[in-house]
């Protein structure tokens, strides 16, 4: 297998195990794979907290997120709030009922963390993180149309 083949079956794995892991605490709270792909979102992102952000960085559609988004709220896990200088920007925020659910997934990312990095020193962590950060500033600029640097 060539490596750049077994990169992106890698990456595609990594993915797959992360997704199969959140798809099991959607499970037990009744939520959809894409709501709790917002939930997880959100938690990790207190920053980025409009439903664009999680178009943009998560890559989702826009009617599948404003979907699970209005979902969300019906299950008030889940509120709106609007930008107090621009109100046509909504913010986002989880609400208390999402507590337990944001509890499994710290659960969960601990177990992924443990699993994925399980065998790899601090030394060598550290070192993918600083080549990790690399990689993903050159595909965000491949991605923004530019051919050069």
């Amino acid at each position: 297998m060539s490596r750049i083949t077994e990169f992106l079956t890698n990456l595609r794995r990594i993915i797959k195990l992360h997704e199969g892991m959140l798809k099991k605490v959607g499970e037990e709270y009744q939520l959809t794979p894409i709501e709790t792909r917002i939930i997880s979102f959100l938690h990790n992102n207190p920053e980025k907290d409009t439903a664009a952000d999680i178009v943009e960085l998560r890559m989702l559609s826009k009617g599948n997120v404003s979907q699970a988004v209005e979902s969300l709220i019906q299950k008030s896990l889940l509120r709106r709030k609007p930008d107090q200088s621009d109100r046509r920007k909504i913010h986002l925020s989880l609400t208390p009922s999402a507590f337990p659910i944001l509890h499994s997934m710290d659960l969960l990312w601990r177990q992924f963390e443990t699993i994925v990095f399980s065998g790899i020193s601090s030394e060598e962590r550290e070192l993918f993180e600083r080549i990790n950060d690399k990689i993903i500033e050159n595909t965000k600029y491949a991605l923004s149309g530019r051919d050069e640097k």
